[in-house]
């Protein structure tokens, strides 16, 4: 399925060791009582821990000194900001550690749909290459790239195309930056309908712990109590809703359409606290012009 392929016995041995290992894991999560979703292989069934961590790239949360609460009053049952044309196709970030700069430039282009109509498709590279404050493929924060984009407006992915690696050099140029971040603000945490009003105004970051639970995510509301809530990655809300009286969040992930249900997990959305896998720990979301 996925084109794996080794050049020596001892490197297929070593892959066919992992995959066994995320195969036990697999099983051990499918058997667990009460779980409204299935975990299965994928493309990273034979990769080791330190190769996933890779795949995720959120630094350490800053303490949140900017949040804002929000009217609850008024939430719809759902929210779904993809059928309303404010989120791009999902995208694969690689072997980089740049989850950070595709939540939050997911969060700007929602936003800057919300205030134009118009749904354009940003350069994360811009924040990989040029954020002072993170680290490119090795990691940052989604409140230091909006603090970025304040100073220096995103260009367009067609003029600063992604390629998954840190480059030298910033290679921003003026004439080509078209959407600033005017300020961002944190929705207050270890609230399920904070961050629905906040979600329901816009695509929102959430970080979250990336673990096996969520790695091997395949399908359904994902609901695992004993998922962690180490935030080592960032994605984005962009929707929330229910099924069989099952409250779930819609979260778009940066490891390509292969993942889970198209590229995006539901989250289970039932109690205050951390959240399932910590997603009520850490949410943020700009406003543009």
């Amino acid at each position: 399925m996925y084109g794996l392929s080794y050049g020596t016995q001892e490197e297929y041995d070593f892959r066919f060791n992992q995959f066994a290992k995320t195969d036990a894991e697999i099983n051990r999560i499918n058997s667990e009582e009460g779980n409204t979703f299935i975990a299965g292989h994928n493309k990273f069934s034979t990769l080791t821990q330190f190769e996933m961590d890779r795949m995720k790239g959120k630094k350490a949360p800053a303490a949140q000194t900017n949040v804002v609460a929000i009217e609850t009053n008024n939430l719809t049952d759902s929210v779904d900001w993809r059928t309303a044309g404010a989120v791009n196709p999902v995208q694969d970030q690689g072997q980089c550690g740049s989850c950070w700069a595709f939540s939050s430039t997911a969060a700007m282009e929602g936003e800057h749909f919300i205030k134009t109509g118009t749904l354009l498709k940003l350069s994360e590279q811009q924040f990989v290459d040029c954020d002072p404050q993170s680290s490119g493929c090795n990691g940052g924060l989604e409140m230091w790239a909006f603090e970025y984009a304040a100073k220096n407006p995103q260009e367009l992915e067609s003029s600063y195309p992604y390629t998954a690696k840190t480059g030298r050099t910033c290679k921003a140029e003026a004439s080509k930056e078209i959407v600033t971040a005017l300020s961002y603000t944190q929705v207050p945490k270890k609230s399920v309908s904070q961050l629905k009003a906040a979600i329901a105004e816009q695509p929102t970051c959430v970080s979250v712990d990336a673990g096996i639970y969520f790695q091997t995510y395949t399908g359904g509301i994902l609901n695992a109590k004993l998922c962690g809530h180490n935030l080592d990655h960032a994605v984005t809300a962009v929707g929330y809703g229910s099924e069989n009286g099952q409250d779930y969040f819609i979260v778009r992930n940066s490891w390509g359409p292969t993942w889970g249900e198209e590229g995006y997990i539901r989250m289970a959305a039932d109690k205050d606290g951390n959240g399932i896998c910590g997603v009520l720990l850490d949410s943020t979301r700009p406003t543009t012009d």
